[in-house]
């Protein structure tokens, strides 16, 4: 049989990626008849009859391009591809009472609007104090939550210094349903990054695969070479010009690790204060020292890159409805930004005078 496994790489400490795995393989061509379900777990490692069987009720398994049930029988030469959510490299999870701004829960899944500063999940480094432990403690003080997860359900991250908008699934089949919409580009994110330099157009999109760079391993980077990476796409529009820095929206159609960080970065415009991408330095601007002095003071009111998932929307795996949330920036960011208003309107008084 041919098998080809395409599973996003996630980062323990921060990825923007969709935690789902997609599979796509060729039965050979003396294969019996064979129920998917159990074909399918005879070939993927881990994969649980309950995880396939939740996969092809969120219609995640497709023959021959047609979706199929679980009793389908696979015969000889079918091609069959699944998408399967999965949970990241598992820790030891320590239930911690910390706040969590919920701005949607429901039994099937739950919206909540993270800080800037908290990591997603534990990893190296990050065994506690996580997005993971807030919501293990909150599932456990609540007496009729029932999951047939072992874990929480993570569809999707933001990096730790980024502040907004995450979709966390409570059931296998929710968790198979909402991986599919990410992984067919379904959902509606925006995010609102503050960037270096003033952009030419005023509407653009970044196209380039992505993969760790290889003078630094902590950074993403794009390669020209389609061979090397993952291709990852992302549209901006310009929403205020402050002469040296500007304020954009993106809107992601993949999600790829560190993508609005690295594609901005790649047309000459890297995340404000962003420290791993250099964005942490004065990149445009003046020489003189009153600037450096207010570039410092934003930096303090903006510890972090200046990156925001300002909205997310779905469909509901139960409801069908279709559900759209949006967080206004936070404090540090707005801040920010008055700081810049304020910078560009005594230039413009001062070109006046």
């Amino acid at each position: 049989m041919n098998t080809i496994s395409e599973i996003d790489d996630i980062d323990n400490q921060s990825s923007e990626d969709e935690l789902f795995e997609h599979f796509r393989m060729q039965a050979d061509k003396g294969q019996e008849p064979l129920r998917v379900d159990k074909f399918l777990m005879n070939f993927i490692t881990n994969a649980t009859r309950n995880k396939i069987q939740q996969a092809a009720k969120a219609g995640n398994i497709v023959v021959n391009g047609q979706i199929v049930k679980q009793n389908y029988r696979v015969k000889a030469n079918d091609i069959v591809t699944v998408v399967l959510a999965y949970p990241p490299r598992e820790n030891i999870i320590i239930p911690e009472n910390i706040p969590l701004n919920i701005v949607y829960e429901d039994d099937a899944l739950l919206v909540v609007d993270k800080k800037a500063e908290m990591v997603v999940h534990p990893g190296h480094g990050n065994y506690t104090g996580t997005l993971i432990n807030a919501l293990t403690y909150h599932f456990q003080q609540q007496k009729n939550y029932h999951s047939d997860l072992d874990r929480v359900g993570l569809v999707h991250r933001i990096d730790k210094g980024t502040s907004g908008l995450l979709v966390i699934a409570k059931t296998e089949f929710v968790m198979n349903h909402l991986a599919k919409q990410f992984f067919n580009k379904t959902t509606k994110r925006l995010y609102n990054a503050l960037v270096w330099g003033n952009i030419e157009q005023n509407d653009g999109t970044i196209i380039g695969n992505l993969a760790r760079n290889p003078k630094n391993r902590m950074q993403m980077c794009v390669f020209e070479d389609e061979t090397i990476g993952k291709p990852a796409v992302t549209h901006y529009s310009v929403l205020k010009r402050y002469n040296y820095v500007t304020f954009v929206e993106c809107r992601l159609e993949t999600g790829r690790t560190h993508q609005i960080r690295a594609h901005m970065k790649h047309i000459g415009h890297t995340l404000f204060n962003d420290e791993r991408y250099e964005g942490n330095q004065i990149l445009k601007g003046t020489t003189f020292t009153k600037y450096k002095q207010f570039i410092e003071n934003c930096f303090e009111t903006l510890p972090r890159q200046a990156l925001h998932a300002r909205t997310l929307g779905f469909i509901h795996p139960i409801t069908n409805e279709e559900l759209f949330f949006e967080s206004p920036l936070p404090n540090d960011f707005k801040k920010c930004l008055d700081k810049w208003e304020n910078y560009v309107e005594s230039l413009n008084w001062q070109e006046k005078d």
